[in-house]
C-alpha cells in the first residue's frame, strides 16, 4: 500500500506496509506509476518515503515471484519498468528519503530518482541474484553511479551494504541522522524545487539525451531545449529574479 500527501508543492508517497519491511506488489507498483503521472499540475518535487524506521522498501515482495511463468514474469517486470521510467522521466525533481533497508527494486528505484538521501541506518542491496534471477532495468544506471566494478560486485554478490560505504562510494547525495532525513530532505528541496520548473524539466530532459545518444545528438539537442525554454513566459521572470539578488 503506498500513502500519499501533497504539502507546498511536493508530493510525498509512503511505502506504508511495515509489517512486511514495506515490500512491493504488484498493485503497490501500478498505483506508484499512478500516483507519478498524474501528480497535481503544481508538483515541483516527488519524494519517496518507507512507513517506520526499520525500511525504505526491501523490494518486490518474493511471494509475488512464486508459480510465475515467463508470460507472467515478463508483464510484472513490464509494469516495473513503466513505473521506473515514469520516476526517471518525471519533470520534476524526484528523491528517495532512504531510512532502514532499500533492497532490490527499492534500490533501482533510488537508482531512476534525481536525488538519494539515506539515515545512518540505512542499507542497500541488490539480493536477487540470491533469488535466482539477474538484476535488471535501472540496475543498468548503477555502473554510472558507482563504477563499472563496484556495480558488478553489487550485483554478482547480493551483498548488503551501509549508508557510509554507499556514499564513499558515490551513489548518495547525503547521510543524516535518522530523526534529521526529512529536515535535510527539506533542505536539498529548498535548493532545488524552487527554480524555473521549465529549466528543470528541460535539463532532466537533457539528461536522459546525454545518458542514451551519442555527443553531437545530444549537442544539438541541448541547443533546442536552450532555445525552447526562452518561449516560457517563467524563463524572463526566472532571468529578472536572478538579476535582482545579484
Amino acid at each position: 500500500m503506498l500513502k500519499v500527501t501533497d504539502a507546498e508543492e511536493v508530493r510525498w508517497i509512503r511505502f506504508d506496509r511495515p509489517e512486511k519491511l514495506n515490500a512491493l506488489t504488484l498493485d503497490d507498483i501500478r498505483q506508484g506509476l499512478d500516483l507519478v503521472a498524474h501528480a497535481p499540475r503544481h508538483t515541483r518535487a516527488i519524494v519517496f518515503r518507507g512507513a517506520g524506521d526499520r525500511s525504505f522498501s526491501s523490494g518486490v515482495d518474493v511471494e509475488q515471484f512464486r508459480g510465475l511463468t515467463p508470460e507472467g514474469a515478463r508483464e510484472f517486470i513490464s509494469e516495473l519498468k513503466r513505473f521506473l521510467d515514469a520516476v526517471r522521466t518525471a519533470p520534476y525533481i524526484t528523491v528517495c528519503a532512504v531510512n532502514g533497508y532499500c533492497l532490490g527494486a527499492a534500490m533501482e528505484l533510488a537508482m531512476a530518482t534525481d536525488l538519494r538521501i539515506a539515515a545512518e541506518t540505512a542499507s542497500f542491496g541488490m539480493p536477487e541474484i540470491a533469488v535466482g534471477i539477474p538484476s535488471v532495468l535501472d540496475s543498468a544506471l548503477l555502473q554510472q553511479h558507482i563504477g563499472l566494478t563496484r556495480a558488478k560486485e553489487v550485483l554478482l554478490t547480493g551483498w548488503r551494504y551501509p549508508a557510509a560505504e554507499l556514499d564513499r562510494w558515490g551513489f548518495l547525495n547525503a547521510v543524516a541522522p535518522g530523526d534529521e532525513l526529512d529536515a535535510t530532505v527539506r533542505r536539498f528541496l529548498d535548493g532545488t524545487a524552487r527554480h524555473s520548473t521549465a529549466a528543470v524539466a528541460a535539463q532532466k530532459r537533457l539528461f536522459e539525451t546525454w545518458q542514451n545518444e551519442p555527443l553531437g545528438t545530444s549537442l544539438e539537442v541541448s541547443v533546442d531545449e536552450f532555445a525552447g525554454v526562452f518561449a516560457e513566459p517563467e524563463t524572463a521572470e526566472a532571468v529578472e529574479s536572478y538579476r535582482a539578488r545579484r
